[in-house]
């Protein structure tokens, strides 16, 4: 089993996604193969589209940017669709994992559709999508291995996603958050937004001034 692991963040580096696919890695099983990918401009290169036209399975992990994808992603998935059409690639599978800040997974369920309308469009196979709400924890859990802590329910929706990949198969939608409480993550989150404020030298009420 050839699997690709795509990280559409545009961050150059410590991003969310990132964390979450090398957490994802421990679920999948062996002998499969993994090979990794970063889409961090709008387009993709002849090369890298034939490697991707050959795996089995296609594992993206991407921000929740206004309730969708990425504008830089949707450019590759553009340019990945016109490709796989082409080359009649209709044996693929593609799984999905999109994070975000709100608490709630279930904010992140416009975006998954999206990535399974395109899938279909694309004639590939849908195979799972997971919504991960809270995203902004996942540099403070980084040491906390999934299935534990705050990352209990991650490790159980990677469980059942890592053997479907794995074995590709297809699955239900998922949506979780973190084993942590929603008042206590506003708090931390408000607290990470001043401490930014104040490294650019403003004040919280700066930013509602009107230029």
């Amino acid at each position: 089993m050839k699997i690709a692991f795509i990280n559409g963040s545009p961050k150059v580096k410590d991003s969310a996604s990132g964390l979450i696919l090398e957490d994802l890695k421990k679920f999948i099983k062996e002998p499969s193969r993994i090979s990794e990918h970063s889409f961090k401009k709008p387009y993709i290169t002849e090369d890298e589209l034939r490697k991707l036209s050959e795996s089995d399975a296609l594992v993206f992990a991407f921000p929740l940017y206004v309730d969708g994808i990425p504008s830089h992603l949707l450019g590759c998935l553009i340019q990945l669709e016109e490709y796989f059409k082409g080359a009649d690639k209709s044996n693929i599978k593609v799984y999905a994992m999109v994070n975000s800040g709100f608490y709630e997974g279930e904010q992140n369920k416009l975006a998954i559709e999206m990535m399974e309308n395109w899938c279909h469009k694309a004639g590939l196979i849908w195979g799972q999508g997971l919504c991960i709400g809270a995203g902004m924890m996942m540099h403070s859990v980084i040491n906390v291995p999934p299935g534990h802590g705050p990352k209990k329910n991650l490790g159980e929706a990677f469980k059942v996603l890592g053997d479907n990949i794995s074995n590709g198969n297809s699955g239900e939608n998922l949506c979780i958050t973190a084993n942590f409480p929603k008042f206590l993550y506003k708090i931390s989150g408000n607290f990470g937004w001043k401490q930014m404020i104040k490294k650019s030298g403003l004040k919280p009420r700066d930013l509602s001034r009107r230029l």
